[in-house]
């Protein structure tokens, strides 16, 4: 990892909520930070200026292939070299037993919270500068394992889908040297995990933080909860 002032992050999906929260809290500990957004619209752009330059936004839609390809040329021109890329993305449709679950609903999930963030990986993993990491946001609702109450089958067979692939992206690229993290947050209050959930991303975000930062340079791929403990699979 290079100097705490120098260390630089993109976070794909910082509109709002978790993603948001994680792009302000790398920036306050010294990071320089890139942010997307698939709209300049939103609390992206207020908080990039509160940041004087420190945290900047780039326009990306995840799910399109072609958006991606452009933001590597961009950074790429502009000789970025990244010590995390972390991705963050999800949808729910509701809580919908699977048999009621459209095919245009089921297709819609699955691309977004487990074929895009796989490549926005592969897309972007060369800005990442040797012994940094590569991390997706996950949810311990992937846990096949844990998987013992009812309720949101779609969005928890998205989660473990993107848990797999991130395993099969691990041992594809073994020998990178880079660390690969799938990240639990806990249940926060935002406007995916609904405002009854019991924890604050106030709370959670800068947890996440900590583990991102403890784990710089380990090798191989872990799924941590936001105290750094083990997810079971």
């Amino acid at each position: 990892m290079s100097a705490t002032s120098h260390r630089k992050a993109l976070v794909i999906g910082a509109s709002r909520g978790l993603g948001l929260f994680l792009a302000d809290e790398l920036a306050r500990r010294g990071w320089r930070v890139i942010a997307t957004t698939r709209q300049d619209v939103g609390e992206l752009p207020a908080h990039a200026e509160a940041w004087n330059g420190q945290l900047t936004v780039e326009s990306l839609e995840m799910t399109s292939s072609d958006q991606l390809a452009a933001l590597r040329e961009r950074l790429e021109g502009e000789g970025c070299r990244l010590d995390l890329l972390f991705v963050n993305a999800a949808i729910d449709r509701g809580n919908l037993p699977i048999h009621e679950v459209s095919t245009d609903m089921f297709t819609d999930v699955m691309i977004t919270n487990a074929l895009s963030p796989l490549r926005a990986l592969e897309a972007l993993r060369g800005l990442v500068a040797p012994g940094g990491t590569v991390a997706v946001m996950s949810s311990d609702q992937g846990s096949i394992s844990r998987n013992t109450e009812g309720g949101y089958e779609l969005y928890k067979a998205s989660k473990a889908a993107l848990n797999q692939l991130m395993r099969s992206y691990a041992t594809r690229h073994a020998e990178d040297g880079q660390t690969k993290l799938l990240i639990d947050p806990g249940h926060n209050r935002t406007r995916l995990g609904g405002p009854d959930a019991p924890l604050a991303p106030q709370e959670s975000i800068p947890a996440v933080v900590d583990v991102l930062e403890a784990q710089a340079g380990a090798p191989g791929l872990q799924f941590l909860d936001r105290h750094g403990e083990t997810v079971p699979w």
